[in-house]
């Protein structure tokens, strides 16, 4: 079954979305901005980080230990935050 047939990915794209959304007016207030790519059916999320991000020291950090640390605890099905 795809995504686009299978409610449960729609309902974890939901989830993960929001919780990206509440979470990007921080890096915005750095001079950055998130943005959420795809989940996949292992949990995957990726997100394209924009502005400031890119080539920042602390984007790595913030990545792992900011978002994706909120999205597991917020939305269980996450196993992994990688930047595509």
């Amino acid at each position: 079954m795809d995504q686009a047939s299978d409610p449960s990915a729609s309902s974890l794209r939901d989830r993960v979305t929001s919780v990206i959304d509440q979470l990007r007016p921080a890096v915005q207030g750095d001079g950055g901005d998130l943005e959420f790519v795809d989940v996949d059916e292992h949990g995957v999320v990726q997100v394209r980080l924009h502005g400031a991000c890119i080539g920042c020291p602390s984007a790595a950090m913030t990545l792992k230990f900011g978002v994706e640390r909120s999205l597991k605890q917020r939305v269980p099905e996450v196993t992994q935050v990688v930047c595509v």
